[in-house]
């Protein structure tokens, strides 16, 4: 187990024992009935399909709903291709800090960063995958599929860790088929909270890589949906994803009572606009508000008046 795994749990340790103390502690449930039947109400209405998956690591309670279901992973992929990558790190394919050339060949049109480089520009592997994860910049995160091996090396590294349905389709041979059913790559809600349950518990290829894709997805520029209702002062991991039909997420959250992970996609939407009020958007933003009640309900939440401005 990584050391900063470790003391984040020594913390909550400590908490809890003191709150326990003072007589003020309230425990989350583990009774899962009334939360699944919240998220069943919440999702029952909306206008396409739905996948969630919530684990409340320390007792095990689960609740999932359409969890095993396929749906696009839209930028969450960029997790298991960070993933991928390491894993060359690890076995001395690629130095982690080693120097690469921008070219604007490599440029996927868009908002992204590092498309904005000047053709012929240095900058280290390490800061191209900071920005694939934090800003989830496409022109980044098909430079390291790239590097990573493709997507063919990719979706063995997931094969063989046991992940049987997540895979990278987009220029991947072979996945033409799922690529157009699906778009870039393709996932379960379950498998891609574990992806986050693994990096948490040091086993994604290494300690070391889990405790960098940790790093990473623990400085998220994207905040205004699901990490919005979790107070800024818990620490969180975390990746999105959205394309103009699905809206997702994955988020696990270091919270004072345990962690929790949860994970919700969403496919075939009616509404396809790119506001605030998309319907994907407000659904992350309800099932991670439940979600933290469920959990800390002794510490209410909600975000101050204003903070839309800064969304």
């Amino acid at each position: 187990m990584c050391r900063r795994t470790t003391c984040w749990r020594a913390e909550r340790a400590l908490l809890a024992a003191t709150l326990l103390f003072a007589g003020c502690a309230a425990a989350p449930s583990t009774d899962t009935a009334p939360l699944e039947q919240a998220l069943r109400e919440r999702t029952a209405a909306f206008h396409g399909r739905v996948g969630v998956y919530v684990r409340h690591l320390d007792s095990g309670a689960e609740v999932a709903l359409a969890a095993d279901d396929t749906f696009p992973t839209a930028s969450m992929i960029k997790v298991p291709i960070l993933a991928a990558l390491l894993a060359k790190v690890e076995r001395g394919e690629l130095d982690y800090h080693q120097e690469l050339t921008y070219t604007k060949d490599r440029l996927y049109e868009g908002e992204d960063l590092l498309g904005a480089f000047a053709d012929g520009e240095k900058v280290a592997l390490a800061k191209v995958a900071m920005l694939m994860i934090t800003t989830s910049d496409n022109t980044a995160a098909l430079w390291c599929q790239e590097l990573a091996g493709t997507g063919t090396a990719i979706n063995d590294w997931l094969s063989n860790n046991g992940f049987a349905t997540t895979r990278v389709n987009s220029r991947t041979p072979g996945r033409e088929a799922a690529r157009t059913q699906f778009g870039w790559g393709q996932t379960t809600p379950r498998e891609m909270s574990e992806l986050l349950v693994r990096a948490n518990a040091g086993r994604v290829v290494s300690a070391a890589a889990s405790e960098e894709l940790q790093r990473c997805l623990a400085r998220i520029y994207w905040d205004a949906e699901a990490l919005s209702r979790i107070p800024p002062d818990v620490a969180t991991m975390s990746k999105q994803g959205a394309v103009s039909d699905s809206r997702s997420e994955v988020v696990l959250v270091h919270a004072p009572h345990g962690d929790y992970v949860f994970c919700v996609i969403t496919d075939d939407q009616q509404d396809k606009g790119w506001g605030a009020d998309n319907e994907g958007y407000v659904l992350l933003r309800d099932v991670s508000a439940l979600l933290w009640r469920h959990f800390e309900p002794d510490r209410p939440y909600a975000p101050p008046a204003g903070m839309s401005k800064y969304w």
